[in-house]
């Protein structure tokens, strides 16, 4: 490696396609140019849904059950979600026509590559991240999402009072995000007192979510504004 080559950056998930079913093709192929954001240039979010709603970013959607319903329950609010798995993005884009949602785009590169270069900053009103990959291994620790360069760039993101809301089933990276966030400084609990979210939150069960509750696991929700 020279002085001028930058280190590479380790991804925080690995690509598992799984198989496209029919209709999550057709959706690709047909609902893709209507609902999916391909970037080329810096987005214009007031252009992109024609309006200067709130913005909702939701990074790692899965197969965007619980996003569709959000986005279903709140039309004075924008979404965009960020899924690099190709059968969830299918999944959604046909439940987006479906429904005949208007408020809710899709993008489909890693999460960190697509906030540092397409997003401007102060434009996030609140960034979701449920049950991201938690690396439970000491040795894949450096994969996890949740770190100081990251809080660093949502940070620049996120408007004045911004929220972000962090829900896993890991009780050891529930504590790294703690952790990290209150090593930042500039971020503040808004639960200082009890640390985790005390009651359920109003965001929807997600299928991972719910087969984690068969399974008896628990689940920790984080919520930290943006100072």
């Amino acid at each position: 490696m020279t002085a001028t080559t930058p280190p590479r950056r380790i991804r925080s998930f690995v690509r598992r396609e799984g198989r496209l079913t029919k209709s999550q093709a057709f959706a690709l192929e047909h609902y893709w140019p209507l609902y999916g954001i391909d970037l080329d240039e810096p987005i214009e979010i007031d252009s992109l849904f024609k309006n200067s709603a709130p913005l909702i970013v939701e990074i790692g959607f899965g197969n965007g059950r619980s996003l569709l319903t959000m986005a279903q329950q709140a039309p004075e609010k924008n979404f965009i979600g960020i899924e690099v798995h190709r059968p969830g993005v299918g999944h959604i884009l046909l439940g987006i026509h479906q429904q005949q949602l208007t408020n809710l785009k899709v993008i489909s590169i890693d999460a960190v590559d697509a906030l540092q270069k397409f997003f401007p900053d102060n434009s996030i009103s609140k960034l979701q991240i449920y049950f991201p990959d938690p690396w439970h291994k000491k040795r894949h620790h450096k994969r996890r999402l949740i770190n100081a360069r990251f809080l660093d760039l949502i940070h620049k993101k996120l408007q004045q009072d911004g929220v972000i809301h962090l829900a896993t089933d890991w009780q050891h990276y529930a504590e790294h995000m703690i952790e990290v966030f209150t090593k930042h400084e500039k971020f503040h609990n808004l639960y200082p007192k009890e640390i985790y979210v005390p009651h359920a939150t109003d965001r929807p069960t997600t299928k991972f979510e719910q087969r984690g509750q068969r399974l008896g696991h628990g689940v920790w929700d984080l919520l930290f504004s943006r100072t």
